[in-house]
């Protein structure tokens, strides 16, 4: 983080040093503005031959309970909350081990190439890395802790590719409407182990449960549609997009359907530098289905414990180079709050979300 902070400062000090009046004097820098939001994803198109590589990383930080819109303390969870597995083999009547936050970062990386100047192609993958907390109580009643251990996984996610294609009439280079067409590709694991604490005593190496493995195990329909604008320093845009499960995977569920709308107003105060604000609204579905192998007292190997509605509010910084060698390069930062939750189920809430991400186009 320190690293990208640094050369996200000299990345301003070469912008700024760039000459104020660079594009009346001819030159054919970038609008900082011209894209999106930096956690907004397929958002534009690109003209015939050209290429555009980028990076992302993403950190995500979720701390405490709620279901519903009700917060839960662990010891609400470990002393009244039915286990649904209650009745196999040491399986108690309530949930006995409790999840205490969560950190998840991606790293994800992208082409993109103008096919012609209405279609964009675009492939992404990306690298996660999950890590969750969790308190064990003892036994099967009562509220004394076992005691505390944290699970983790790491590797390579889905994958997605798409076409992006152009809507509007291109008469005004400063607007576009896209449609996007996806498809995720289930290459990251959903069969993810690591070791535990059970309220016995014991420290089992059992399959995680759902929100810890890397993929989904299916094929996503990933559809998106896209417009945005901009008249002198203001910028305006929207975005509605869906990720829909193609069937159930090998392990006999599949993730509830996805749904997301956003807008976002920015302001360009010269062209190397634009601020914007960002509202983001999600609904997920519940999983449907279950993998027999995941068997544990804790909210997250329950499939009834997932998916909800959610709205955030977003605060981002685009930086573009004008001139000289930091021409085409894009350097972007986004940081998320959130402004209401309603989860289905005893679930980790999202307390903020900050995205880095560096664009070169060619």
């Amino acid at each position: 983080m320190k690293y990208v902070l640094m050369c996200g400062a000299a990345f301003m000090a070469a912008a700024i040093s760039t000459p104020v009046h660079a594009h009346q004097d001819g030159s054919d820098g970038p609008h900082a503005s011209e894209h999106a939001p930096i956690g907004v994803m397929a958002d534009h198109r690109h003209k015939k031959g050209e290429w555009m590589l980028s990076y992302r990383f993403m950190t995500m930080d979720m701390e405490g309970n709620r279901d519903g819109t009700t917060p839960l303390s662990p010891d609400q969870i470990a002393t009244t909350v039915s286990n649904r597995f209650f009745g196999n083999p040491m399986q108690p009547p309530t949930l006995r081990v409790v999840p205490l936050q969560m950190t998840m970062d991606m790293h994800m990386v992208g082409g993109m190439y103008g096919l012609t100047d209405r279609v964009t192609l675009m492939a992404m993958t990306g690298y996660r890395s999950l890590d969750m907390d969790h308190v064990t109580y003892m036994g099967a009643m009562g509220s004394n802790v076992r005691g505390n251990f944290t699970t983790q996984s790491k590797g390579f996610g889905d994958s997605t590719i798409a076409a992006i294609i152009g809507l509007d009439d291109s008469t005004r280079k400063e607007r576009q409407i896209n449609l996007n067409l996806g498809l995720s590709i289930p290459t990251g694991s959903n069969e993810e182990t690591d070791q535990i604490l059970t309220p016995m005593g014991g420290t089992p190496t059992p399959r995680l449960p759902y929100p810890m493995q890397l993929g989904t195990g299916t094929w996503d329909f990933k559809p998106a549609l896209t417009a945005f604008d901009r008249h002198g320093k203001i910028g305006y845009g929207a975005q509605t997009s869906a990720r829909l499960p193609l069937g159930e995977n090998e392990e006999g569920y599949k993730f509830g359907s996805r749904l997301e709308g956003t807008a976002w107003l920015s302001y360009e105060p010269d062209y190397w530098i634009s601020f914007s604000t960002r509202v983001k609204a999600v609904t997920q579905g519940k999983i449907d289905g279950i993998d027999g192998a995941i068997m544990a007292p804790v909210q997250t190997a329950d499939p009834d414990n997932s998916g909800g509605d959610s709205i955030e509010l977003l605060f981002g910084v685009n930086l573009a180079g004008q001139t000289g060698a930091l021409k085409g390069h894009r350097l972007a930062i986004e940081y998320g709050v959130p402004l209401h939750r309603d989860l289905k189920g005893p679930q980790l809430e999202t307390d903020s979300v900050l995205t880095i991400g560096w664009q070169k186009a060619f």
